[in-house]
Formats: C-alpha cells, structure tokens, sequence
C-alpha cells in the first residue's frame, strides 16, 4: 500500500497549516489547566488501609509447630 493517499495528503496540509500559524503573534493563547486534586486515590488509599485492616483481623492462626519424635 504504497503511492500517493490523496485524504493523507489533504490532513496532513491541514495539520501542518494549523501548527504553523499557531506560532503567529496575533494566535490566540489558550491558558493552561488548572490541576484537579484527585480524590480517587485518596480513597483508593483509605480502602486498601481498611481492607488490610480486615484481611489481618480474619487471617488465621499461624499453625503450632509439629513435635518429632526423638529416635
């Protein structure tokens, strides 16, 4: 699938074109976002404590050492 991609062709004009005269000094200036304080993974956080938590009260016994008997 070599040759000529007239729609390639057609975008990429498109793209470049953009990206060219984004640099003019009339372009206009978006400003930068805001960065949001996720709370995801602070309650990521707390659940993964409180499921420790819960995975260490029911976990069972460790078993009792078995006795050999002396030869």
């Amino acid at each position: 699938m070599t040759g000529f991609d007239p729609l390639a062709a057609a975008l990429a004009k498109e793209v470049s074109g953009d990206l060219a005269l984004s640099a003019l000094p009339d372009a206009p200036v978006v400003p930068d976002r805001l960065p949001r304080v996720r709370r995801v993974p602070r309650a990521r956080l707390r659940l993964a404590a409180a499921l420790h938590r819960v995975a260490t009260a029911v976990e069972p016994a460790p078993p009792a050492p078995r006795c050999r008997p002396a030869h």
